[in-house]
């Protein structure tokens, strides 16, 4: 069975992702990355309780740049997801469902995020 000369199903270069869509997948992907952080903040305290040397080598690990982006990361992640969900308990009393609302809404959490990072890493250094 040929399909020559039939169109093809869209695919995804053909539409634009809605920012509702982004921040839907962000959120999951953001609690992923959190449940990742939580390992790291576990072996972060055993190092603590491990010894002075275990700790330092820890603190050395995560003070390498690879070290500061996961931790920034996961900064952006905490942020990202906390005001993403404030956004669903929003929409749980049944508010901000249209179009115009929710693009918006969309945009004050990613840019709250950003923000928050932002000044968290500027008055953490």
């Amino acid at each position: 069975m040929s399909n020559s000369g039939r169109p093809l199903s869209p695919h995804l270069s053909i539409y634009r992702w809605p920012i509702t869509m982004v921040l839907s997948i962000l959120h999951r992907a953001t609690g992923i990355a959190m449940s990742i952080g939580l390992v790291v903040l576990a072996a972060w305290l055993m190092q603590a309780a491990a010894g002075p040397e275990a700790y330092l080598r820890f603190t050395a690990t995560m003070s390498t740049r690879v070290g500061q982006l996961f931790l920034v990361a996961w900064s952006f992640a905490f942020f990202f997801h906390a005001a993403n969900g404030v956004r669903h308990l929003a929409w749980d009393t049944g508010r901000g469902f249209d179009k115009r609302h929710a693009d918006r809404s969309a945009w004050l959490v990613v840019g709250f995020a950003a923000l928050a990072t932002a000044v968290f890493w500027w008055v953490a250094t």
